[in-house]
């Protein structure tokens, strides 16, 4: 009986998530590590143990991994709580991810862009934090999947399972908290890290429109885009094009116009389709230096951006390219 999805899908994707298991689990044995050493390798082992977990959640909301679709259900499920993405849920998660796609746009439920401007005081800290680098943005918008149920009717039936989360997670980090504090300080610091290579990945990828569909299951909300227009606002942004194997630090996700022209093309397949599909052609590329630079000297003025879409074409490598935050796949939202 075949089990994965496609034939030569075994060995790729059991080592990636052997990786994303081992270095988590292995990360944290060592943040109980009385070895300055050892905690710091532990720190970047639980990190990105998280960042491969979650661009495999990408890939089971895609459905590459196993043939069955519950089956992907399975383990995406299993790895939102490798990510701290336990408190959404799966199916309005890959079901988001999915208008992404169709939609072309950068669909959300909750744009807290307006939440900010309400409150003057919560944008200035918000600001304040993004200027030493603290993904403040992303911190709020994983708040949001804890308390928008208590606040959006559309929300009202997740009350149940985020009190079951609350309540696990308490249990288990009040009794690390206990047991070595230090180790939980370890894992905050971790979450961080891997919250910023996710938002650094995320940032740039896009000039799409951002728009507001307060009703989760609503499909017919928005005027969807031709491929087009897709092309020319999603960018590709490799970590390496002299040494691709970098680009594996990210499970391939830098292939972004590859993914986006075959979205169930799975991670391991997406460079040589990419190579095969743009040759020396490709010109939606952003450099990892011009992401950098623009990651650097954006930080504040993206809390607000909404990366307006690029209609001439003319757009080119990044230039006063803001970026957009708050758009994590890991979100319902």
């Amino acid at each position: 009986m075949h089990v994965m999805r496609y034939e030569d899908g075994l060995w790729p994707n059991l080592t990636a998530l052997g990786y994303a298991v081992t270095a988590y689990v292995a990360g944290w044995s060592l943040l109980f590590s009385d070895s300055l050493l050892s905690f710091v390798i532990g720190v970047l082992l639980v990190a990105h143990g998280m960042v491969i977990a979650a661009y495999l959640l990408h890939e089971c909301a895609h459905n590459t991994i196993f043939i069955k679709n519950e089956w992907n259900a399975r383990l995406g499920k299993v790895l939102m709580w490798f990510t701290g993405a336990c408190y959404g849920d799966y199916e309005e998660i890959r079901h988001k991810h999915f208008r992404h796609h169709v939609d072309r746009g950068d669909v959300t439920h909750f744009d807290y862009r307006r939440l900010l401007r309400e409150r003057p005081w919560l944008l200035k800290s918000i600001r304040w934090l993004e200027w030493f680098y603290i993904p403040a943005v992303e911190i709020l918008m994983h708040a949001l999947s804890i308390t928008l149920p208590f606040t959006v009717d559309s929300q009202r039936h997740l009350r149940a399972h985020v009190i079951t989360v609350l309540v696990i997670r308490a249990l288990v980090f009040g009794g690390i908290a206990f047991v070595a504090p230090v180790a939980l300080v370890g894992y905050g610091v971790a979450y961080l890290l891997f919250m910023t290579v996710l938002r650094f990945m995320d940032a740039f990828q896009h000039t799409y429109d951002i728009v507001e569909v307060r009703d989760s299951k609503s499909d017919a909300t928005i005027d969807r885009h031709d491929s087009n227009y897709e092309y020319h606002n999603t960018y590709s942004n490799f970590i390496s094009t002299q040494h691709p194997w970098l680009n594996l630090l990210t499970l391939n996700f830098c292939y972004h116009n590859a993914h986006h022209i075959k979205p169930t093309l799975p991670w391991y397949r997406l460079p040589r389709f990419n190579r095969e599909y743009f040759g020396d052609n490709h010109r939606q590329v952003i450099s990892f230096r011009e992401q950098l630079r623009m990651f650097h000297q954006f930080r504040q003025q993206r809390v607000l951006s909404e990366e307006a879409t690029v209609t001439d074409n003319t757009f080119t490598r990044g230039i006063a390219y803001v970026g957009v935050d708050g758009v994590s796949f890991l979100l319902a939202h």
